[in-house]
């Protein structure tokens, strides 16, 4: 009897607490700016002349200086290329780029007024197939919330 009611109460316990953490969940919210999103669209057809397909794009409800981490798995000796376009009115744009080994592989910065300053753009040939997190970041002064990111990842088909 003491055995029994020793499982029912670590029964309780288990399914108690993953209803608890389950209600912890962080869900990424889209965001919609028109501006963004014709520089996104712009971007992918001069990509597609160049034989770039879209793997993956979001839409990202950001916040001022916390980065984004976008986790992609890619292919050894695949072309890729990544864009990020950030909110028009920021100040700074970042994006870190790591592989599966944590070891940073890219880092490019942008300023505003920079030449296309809210949009950053690389190529990636990795070289291992594995996992790799992408973080962009945005740096804006009058806005700390809310703010419109844009991520696409693309890559050449032969």
């Amino acid at each position: 009897m003491k055995n029994l009611l020793v499982l029912i109460a670590l029964v309780f316990f288990t399914f108690s607490g993953l209803t608890t953490r389950s209600q912890n969940v962080v869900r990424q919210v889209p965001c919609n700016n028109i501006t963004i999103q014709q520089q996104a669209d712009s971007i992918k057809a001069n990509l597609a002349l160049a034989g770039f397909i879209v793997i993956k794009e979001a839409s990202v409800s950001m916040e001022s200086e916390y980065e984004i981490p976008v986790i992609v798995p890619l292919t050894q000796g695949s072309w890729y290329q990544f864009v990020f376009i950030g909110d028009n009115t920021s100040k700074l744009y970042e994006v870190r780029m790591f592989d599966w080994n944590e070891r940073q592989v890219v880092y490019q910065k942008k300023m505003w007024g920079d030449v296309d300053g809210n949009i950053i753009r690389y190529d990636y040939i990795p070289q291992f197939t594995e996992y790799h997190m992408i973080k962009p970041l945005q740096v804006n002064k009058k806005k700390k919330k809310d703010l419109c990111g844009y991520v696409i990842l693309l890559k050449k088909v032969k």
